[in-house]
């Protein structure tokens, strides 16, 4: 009766009630805690409640932070609970996790039942939320959270652990033939959340994931074995569908091991001039930028190529005598040879190419002014955009602003740039006799650029005629006496302020006898003849030879 009219003096007025109360708590001995029960936060915070759930806050505290030595410490089995723990949060890895304990409830023993709710942000998935509740005990002067299974879920019984279940594989990027893609400098990785981290996987994610629906589902698994015995939630995503890629995984490992031991970031891209399917894409580094198909560099003496073609169009024949001085001048700027070489009297435009001679392009640059040269670069797909299936640079040949400008686009430096793969689809046109835009997903192209202009067939005839003695006697010596009839241009070219200017390594070039055409680059790699040549020399060889077919 006492209790009732204790809290019927609260009901009428306040005063009185806590001097009561502090009197009856101080004679009982009950303390703090005592006092604080009928202080300011009123008769129903039962202390031992509070203490109770605050002591459960610690251990989820810890817990959401990935810190279950500490959440084991405070409760009465700390290494069965730091081993599941460890086990669930692993199996999980969420990405944010947040426990909030309840209010508790008192039994008759004094022990304490709290309940939490869980919520836990898994990618795979989506928010996991949760209700549980956990029992907090005193011993010794001191709360302890006692820990079992349930603990941690309510579905939990000892032996078992939450753990993701893929229901929505994610799919694979594949070669030419269906099998796995190999080729690292472009499928990348996968990171642990099972998104895409680079190159394909990450520009086909969503279709890879199957979308962007939950593909996992948590579920209750045995420890031991690892098998789901219970699903926690369900998934709503698809299953994931296939990239296939026209990556020929013969011509990919050639490419590869071609680029072994080298000290130079390099690239090499081979195409089915045929088709303009790439078959082979490997860069070294294969992390970061993939300069294959996305790098922008001058391609140098490699262009000379497309100024040839312009130079047969316009009436210039591979047999034609023409001079190749060590030095040639255009308002004050000096142009020279690679170590300042000259050919003899009698030489031909065929010889020039073939040796790559600088300064017999310069001193020719009058028949392709304007817009000449500009035009016949369109004539290789370049100044389109390319729907490759995949991020490239696609070159740029801009019309030329000055006579300087122009003499040093007729040999690949200016303002001419262009990607590996753009090189190689140049070797690749010469090959076909007219321009395939380059593809790499077949699935992912929704319109191919077409060249604004064709090569006449006679010219097509003598770029072939001119690449092949760049083999046979110029400066692409390093494939003489290879099988496959490998047809050449070499290229070295100059970049930065640095005197001597550093140098880009090129070779381009396509096989005779098979539906192959390739480029390799090295970046600040020397020279093309000297340098590319022998990394396009052991390609071809890791083939065989015969290339493609």
């Amino acid at each position: 009766m006492a209790r009732h009219d204790h809290r019927s003096s609260r009901r009428r007025g306040r005063g009185p009630v806590l001097g009561v109360a502090a009197a009856v708590v101080l004679a009982g001995g009950a303390g703090w805690w005592g006092y604080q029960a009928w202080s300011d936060d009123g008769p129903d915070k039962d202390p031992e409640i509070v203490a109770a759930t605050a002591q459960l806050q610690k251990f989820l505290d810890a817990w959401a932070a990935g810190k279950s030595a500490d959440a084991g410490a405070l409760s009465d089995s700390p290494e069965n609970a730091e081993s599941l723990l460890t086990s669930v949060m692993t199996n999980l890895k969420p990405t944010k996790t947040v426990l909030a304990a309840g209010e508790g409830k008192k039994n008759d023993k004094g022990d304490v039942a709290v309940p939490y709710t869980a919520k836990l942000s898994i990618p795979a998935v989506g928010v996991f939320r949760y209700d549980s509740e956990a029992t907090v005990v005193r011993k010794a002067d001191a709360w302890t959270v006692v820990f079992d299974s349930p603990t941690i879920h309510p579905r939990l019984k000892p032996g078992q652990t939450l753990a993701l279940k893929a229901v929505a594989e994610r799919a694979a990027v594949l070669d030419t033939n269906g099998d796995d893609l190999q080729a690292a400098s472009l499928r990348g990785s996968v990171d642990e959340q099972g998104k895409g981290a680079f190159g394909l996987e990450a520009r086909y994610d969503k279709q890879l994931r199957g979308g962007t629906g939950a593909t996992s589902e948590i579920v209750v698994a045995d420890r031991q074995s690892g098998q789901a015995q219970a699903s926690l939630t369900k998934s709503t995503a698809k299953p994931g569908k296939p990239v296939r890629t026209t990556i020929d995984p013969k011509v990919q490992t050639a490419a590869a091991e071609a680029l072994d031991g080298l000290k130079v970031n390099a690239a090499l891209v081979a195409v089915a001039p045929s088709t303009g399917n790439i078959l082979a894409v490997s860069n070294r580094p294969a992390g970061g930028l993939n300069r294959a198909l996305a790098g922008k560099y001058p391609p140098g003496s490699t262009f000379k190529v497309v100024t040839a073609a312009a130079l047969l169009k316009a009436g210039l024949k591979p047999t034609d005598v023409v001079k190749c001085p060590k030095f040639a001048h255009v308002d004050g700027q000096k142009f020279e040879n690679q170590n300042q070489f000259t050919l003899p009297a009698g030489s031909t435009f065929r010889d020039s190419f073939a040796k790559s001679c600088n300064t017999m392009f310069v001193e020719n640059r009058g028949k392709v002014g304007g817009s000449a040269l500009h035009d016949a670069a369109e004539a290789f797909g370049i100044g389109g955009v390319w729907d490759v299936g995949y991020t490239t640079y696609d070159g740029s040949v801009p019309v030329n602003t000055s006579d300087n400008d122009l003499a040093a686009s007729t040999i690949g430096q200016a303002r001419v740039q262009a990607s590996p793969m753009v090189m190689a689809s140049i070797a690749a046109t010469v090959k076909e006799g007219t321009f395939k835009q380059p593809v790499l997903v077949p699935e992912a192209v929704k319109k191919k650029h077409e060249a604004a202009a064709r090569l006449d067939p006679a010219v097509v005839g003598s770029l072939r005629e001119m690449m092949r003695a760049t083999v046979t006697y110029g400066a692409g010596q390093a494939l003489t006496g290879l099988p496959g009839e490998p047809h050449a241009k070499t290229g070295t070219a100059e970049f930065g302020e640095e005197k001597p200017p550093r140098t880009h390594a090129w070779m381009i070039g396509y096989q005779g006898d098979s539906d192959l055409a390739w480029c390799v680059m090295l970046e600040d790699g020397g020279s093309g003849g000297a340098d590319a040549g022998p990394v396009a020399a052991k390609f071809l060889k890791n083939l065989g030879g015969a290339g493609a077919n």
